[in-house]
């Protein structure tokens, strides 16, 4: 416990500093995101929010990721944070945040401590301009996933996002369309896209808050 009251600390002092942002998000960025000129958020755009949440488990920091169920989507059967859309009842991003996890994988919102927010990444083919909101845990929670939203809740070691070794690239066909990315094979699980790009921001950050 003590090597995790550590690491939010530090984590805590680096999310009042300048983040990363585009530099980070670039790292895992598909070929044609880097190449083509995209899209920026407009009139119809739809604010989002994920929650990226640490806890202890095992003498290990832990951190869940969800496997979205297949579904005829932009986001079908791809590995996500916890969140979604904001709703007019939430006062900010923060509580969409909090509020999509307790409906996707069961967190109790009164047990869940914020800490900060990465930077907001625009996904142009949902038209979501997604904040990252990151909190934690002071134990391992008990996940209750909502199965027309979650397939499954991947429980990842902090330890293995950060194993280098877990990063490569291949062509992804995504809905017909051939696209070349950057990826984290993480449990067998091929983590792109916007999800990838939140967690470089993140790796980032916490290479610079040791």
């Amino acid at each position: 416990m003590k090597h995790f009251n550590s690491f939010i600390e530090k984590l805590t002092a680096r999310l009042q500093e300048p983040l990363p942002g585009k530099v980070a998000h670039e790292k895992m960025a598909s070929e044609s995101r880097l190449k083509l000129k995209m899209p920026s958020p407009n009139e119809r755009t739809r604010e989002s929010a994920v929650l990226i949440l640490f806890y202890p488990s095992d003498n290990q920091i832990f951190l869940p990721l969800i496997l979205r169920p297949e579904y005829d989507g932009v986001h079908g059967g791809q590995m996500a944070f916890p969140g979604g859309r904001a709703e007019k009842e939430d006062e900010n991003l923060i509580r969409t945040a909090m509020r999509e996890a307790q409906e996707e994988i069961g967190v109790r919102l009164t047990d869940v401590k914020i800490l900060g927010e990465l930077t907001k990444l625009y996904i142009p083919p949902s038209n979501f301009y997604v904040q990252p909101v990151v909190g934690y845990l002071t134990h391992k929670p008990e996940f209750y996933p909502d199965p027309r939203e979650v397939d499954k809740v991947v429980e990842i070691p902090l330890a293995e996002i950060t194993d280098p070794n877990i990063i490569s690239r291949k062509m992804l066909n995504v809905r017909g369309v051939e696209i070349y990315a950057p990826f984290y094979n993480i449990q067998n699980h091929t983590v792109w896209g916007a999800t990838a790009m939140m967690i470089s921001e993140l790796l980032t950050i916490l290479e610079t808050s040791k």
